[in-house]
Parts: structure tokens; sequence; C-alpha cells
């Protein structure tokens, strides 16, 4: 008998495959998300399929991460995105209703459903009790149209949490914990199961965070038990029906055990530049702050902003720097407008942003040159924040608001008592900016509307047999997607053009990449340790391929960006000896036989007259997929 969360979860969606650690199984999947930065390429790629209607139970559209309109680019697409839901099936979230995660667990997780989405953080759903997954635009799309979606089977690493949060310590600090213990790789292949006596002290938006940040590990995902405690918050939310009980057994066997006492957890501080590279915020001292910023999908629920209100209630943040608020929902805003919380932030000096992931993208409020920026976000690469050489620092919503009241970075148990956070009984509803799927009939009269930035699919050919070309570029460990494909508000604009967004591939490592690779007709990237952590983004794939990028060979890959290479026809290799990675350098002229994919193959560096031995861990269904030039073109075969 399963006696696990992630054992009943997937026993209940395997539809091909054996429940064994490292065997590929296909899972049935019941919902899927989109956001607008990778939601219009999911919805080109779907329309390619030729399916009519969503296939899933039901599937959301959100509008939160380029709500920047500068010009009429992201105006159109969230036209395009709108009829596109109106077509095909979708549930539709309008700009300014609030943050995808936030929502999707406000309005729409289920207990025991399997969920997919388009964004790195849909594991946020995890706190909810949902198997929930990060996944390129791609896979999103063929889930959209009935596939399964394949994973490996996890290793299950239950994190049994004992104890409870002391005053001014919060979920943030449990995960950042997590992080200090586990760091940003090794983790591929594994789910994060929280249990034990401490879970029934958490609350879900606490879970939540929890598992929103547990991405950072490089796991599949993590999730927390559906018990009295997610009863209470979907019946707060009118979703009681939604409630299905999922614990695990008295005698459930994991395969690694991590112990985490809550009552020991201090407040914690992620140091630049990484999520896993953390310490106690007394460790690491009074540092001069320029700015602090609050909000993103991690820690901008109604519990963590009433959090700030109370701390920066009747006084003024430092003259030193200044503070800004991402609220995640517009019901979060409504119940601080209502209970008076919104009016306290107001008059502390807080500048109050839209309800959406703004600065967390580097969409805006980018931090001052070699400034410090203290921020409730999950991700705290180089530039992510829009400037280059800025110093960003995660913490919690506690460690943010004293941070902003001191002007430096403030253990928040040192500016006095502490006040009780308690959430409300009944939540306001108010679902009208989502708009409900048409029936049928309806939504064959719907005409999707496309705006001149909208470009074409490209179309990729089948793989040869041996893959020719130079090293385009060689980059180190943990290389994230932001590194290969950036974000920000000059270059989301282009997400639904390829052309034009390939123009700023590896941007701020080789500002010459995109010229390279055209003069070479494509060829090969050379890369080290997690390669590809961070955002699903897929358009770190596709771009490359645009450019002809043939292979990345690399010491090891982060999760989704692997399943993206494979999707758009890049082959993913890996050094058999990852002593060779120091073989190999920009310009060589390199030859790599693949055959069918079947097995392991070897690298000839034609410059140095060398070789070298490489290996993959694709499935045969993986070499097809490749071989056939992508999942676009193999899908499509399929229906």
């Amino acid at each position: 008998m399963a006696g696990t969360i992630t054992e009943k979860i997937l026993k209940d969606h395997i539809i091909e495959g054996e429940a064994k650690a490292g065997s590929e199984v296909a899972l049935r999947i019941d919902n899927t998300l989109t956001q607008d930065a990778t939601g219009t390429m999911a919805y080109l790629q779907f329309e390619a399929i030729g399916i009519d209607r969503v296939k899933t139970e039901f599937s959301v559209s959100f509008v939160d991460h380029n709500t920047l309109q500068t010009d009429f680019k992201n105006a159109d697409d969230h036209i395009f995105l709108e009829s596109i839901a109106k077509r095909y099936g979708l549930y539709f979230s309008k700009p300014g209703n609030g943050i995808c995660h936030q929502l999707f667990l406000e309005r729409f997780a289920k207990p025991g459903n399997t969920l997919i989405g388009s964004d790195s953080h849909t594991p946020t759903a995890g706190g909810m009790g949902s198997f929930a997954m990060g996944a390129g635009g791609l896979d999103v799309a063929c889930a959209m149209a009935g596939a399964p979606f394949r994973i490996k089977y996890p290793k299950i690493v239950g994190i049994e949490l004992t104890g409870k949060l002391n005053p001014w310590v919060s979920a943030k600090d449990v995960i950042l914990e997590v992080l200090r213990r586990v760091d940003v790789k090794g983790n591929v292949g594994k789910v994060f199961e929280y249990f034990g006596p401490g879970v029934k002290t958490l609350s879900v938006p606490d879970r939540a965070t929890i598992t929103n940040m547990g991405t950072e590990t490089g796991c599949t995902t993590s999730i927390f038990p559906s018990d009295d405690v997610t009863l209470a918050f979907l019946q707060a939310q009118d979703r009681g029906e939604d409630f299905k009980r999922i614990e695990p057994e008295s005698d459930a066997v994991y395969d690694e055990v991590i112990k985490i006492n809550l009552s020991e957890i201090e407040p914690m501080v992620a140091l630049p530049h990484s999520p896993g590279s953390v310490k106690r915020v007394r460790e690491v001292g009074p540092i001069k702050v320029e700015q602090v910023a609050i909000g993103s999908c991690t820690n901008s629920s109604l519990r963590d902003l009433k959090v700030v209100s109370k701390i920066l209630k009747g006084k003024t943040i430092s003259e030193k720097l200044h503070t800004f608020i991402s609220p995640g929902s517009r019901q979060v805003v409504e119940h601080l407008v209502e209970e008076g919380d919104y009016v306290d932030l107001v008059r502390s000096g807080v500048r109050i942003m839209e309800n959406a992931c703004g600065a967390c993208i580097g969409m805006g409020c980018a931090p001052a040159s070699n400034s410090v920026s203290v921020r409730t976000f999950n991700r705290n690469f180089e530039g992510r924040s829009g400037t280059r050489d800025a110093k960003v620092y995660l913490v919690s919503p506690e460690t943010a608001a004293a941070t902003a009241l001191k002007g430096v970075l403030t253990d928040p148990r040192d500016i006095g008592e502490y006040e009780d956070i308690k959430l409300p009984d009944s939540f306001i509803i108010n679902d009208n900016m989502i708009i409900k799927p048409l029936s049928e009939e309806e939504a064959q009269q719907v005409e999707v509307i496309r705006g001149p930035n909208i470009k074409p699919l490209p179309s990729f050919e089948p793989l040869p047999d041996a893959l020719e070309g130079n090293v385009l570029i060689k980059v180190e460990d943990n290389i994230t997607t932001d590194h290969i494909m950036p974000a920000g508000a000059r270059i989301l604009p282009f997400r639904s053009n390829i052309p034009e967004i390939s123009k700023f591939v590896f941007e701020a490592v080789d500002p010459d990449f995109y010229k390279k690779a055209r003069e070479n007709n494509g060829g090969f990237i050379i890369g080290g340790e997690n390669y590809g952590q961070g955002s699903s983004r897929e358009h770190a794939a596709l771009a490359p391929k645009y450019l002809g990028v043939k292979a990345v060979i690399v010491k090891s890959f982060a999760r989704i960006h692997l399943a993206n290479l494979i999707n758009f026809g890049i082959v993913p290799l890996t050094f058999k000896n990852p002593e060779d990675y120091d073989k190999l350098d920009e310009g060589d002229k390199l030859v790599v036989e693949i055959g069918d994919l079947s097995e392991d193959c070897v690298l000839k560096n034609l410059t140095k007259g060398t070789k070298i031995e490489l290996e993959h861990t694709l499935s045969e269904m993986d070499a097809q997929i490749l071989k056939a030039g992508g999942k676009l073109p193999w899908i499509k075969k399929q229906f």
C-alpha cells in the first residue's frame, strides 16, 4: 500500500510506467496553468497541434508577468491570450487580478490533483496537497491536448517538521533553512514531502511559501498533506467541496529523511547571488540597504502583508531607503483595505505596486547601481533585478519590514513585541476578473486576435546522425535561464517573436553570442554543473535552437531545462568524465556522432585532435522526439 502523499497521488495518475525511482512514468494531468510571459508561445504551440478544445479537467491562463505596457506589444498579447482562452475553453485571469500562483492557490488548486504550469514556481499549489510541477510551455500545450506528462519517478525525501515557529520567524525562514542544508543542485529527481507534527502549525499560505521556493532546490516538486488546516482554508475560500484528505500513513517510508525542529529556526537570509547561500540574519550583520521589496509569488499573501502592515503601523520607513510592495491578488488588497492595513502601509511611506510579478522578473523597480536590495522574492540571480551590479538578499516579510524601518539588514526580533496574525474565517470572494470558459458552441464562433508582434512558430528539421560545428560559448556552473534568455521590460515583449528575442540569447554573458551563432551557422554550448537552473522559460531552449545550437554538453542539467532542450531538438549531453570539461574551449570545431541516440556517444575535437566520451539520460521516446526535430512535429504525428 502506498504510504506517502506522493505515492498516493502518483498511483492514481500513472497511466504508463513503473513506480520505481528513476523509471520514466507517464502521468495524467488534471489541470494546467500558464502566465503571459510563457503562455503566448504555449498557446501558439497548442494551436499547431490541432486540438479543438482543452482536454484537461480545467486549465487557466493568467496575465501577471508582462503588465508593463510601454507600447502595443504586451497589450496585443493580452488580447491574444483572452481570445485564445475563449476559443479553446480555458479560464482567463485578466491583467491586474493578481499573481498566478497566489490566485491559483486561492481559487483553483485542488488536493490530490496533478498540475503542470509554464512557470517554475507552479509547485506553490503543493501547499494545498496538489502534485504540481513546473514545465516548458510545449509540455503544457501537449497536456492541454490530452497527452500525458512524463517524468522520472521520484525519490521521495521526507522533511519531518517538529516544534513550532517562534515569534518573528516564518515560513520563508523554513525554506531558507532547507536551502541552507541542501543547496540549489543535487536534488533533481526528488520530491520534498513535508510531514510530522510541526505541519499542523503552518497555515496553507505558510505551506505554499515553502513549496514555492522549494523550486530553488532543483527538486521535481514539494508537497504538504491535505488536512484539517487545508479544509479550513478551502472553506474560507468558499471551496469546501474541493477538499480531499491526503495524509501519509503512519508507516510511510521515505528514501531519505531531513529533520527540522521549527522551534530552533531563526530569521534567515540568502546572500547574493544564490538562493542556496544562506546564513542567519545576525551572522550577516547590519549592512546598509538602499531598497526593500516585499511581495512576489513567494510572499504576497494576506498573512505576509498583514505582518508587514502591523510592523510599519504608526511608523515611517527609513530615509536611507525606499520600500515597495507587490500584493499577490485583489483578494489580498480588498482585505488590506477593509481591515485598515492598506492605510497603515501607505502612511508609512511604502510604494504599493500593481498585483503582478513586477520587480521579481526585472519588470520595473530595478535597484540603483552597486546597491543592496533586500527582497522577499525567491531568486537573487545576478542581474535578475534589472541591475547587473546590484546585490540582492532574500528574506522573510518580517525581516524585510524590520529592515525598512532601520535602514540596515535587521533581525526582526530586535524591533519589539510580535503581534499574532489571524486569517479571516471567510475570505472576500470576487471572481469578476476571471472569465469562465465558453460552451463548445460559443467557442467555435470566437476569432483569435493576433497583433503584428506575434510571429509564426519556426519549424525545425529532423536531426542528422552527426552533429558538426564550433563551440560558441563555454560557461561555468549554475548557469540560469536568466543568463541564457534574460527577462525584463526590454526583452519580454518579444516572447511571441522568436526571431527578435533570439538576439538577446546569452546577452549578459557574451554580448557577441548572437553574432557568433549567426556567423558559425550554429554550433555547441559547453557548460558546468546545474546548467539551466531557475525559470521554466522555454525560450532559453527555443531561441538557441533558432540560432542553430545543435547540442549542449555539460556536467549536469536542471530538470525543466533538460526537458525543454529535448522538446526543441537540442541534444542534451553530459561528460562521462566531468574533468573533460577542461579540455574544450570556445572556437573548437567538434563532431558528435549521435546516430539514433540509443547509446552513449563520442565527441571528436577536430581542432585539438582529441576524443571525449559523452553520455545521456534520454529515454527511447526522448530520442524519437529529438530525431524528429522536437516535440511539436512528434506530437502532431501522434494526434
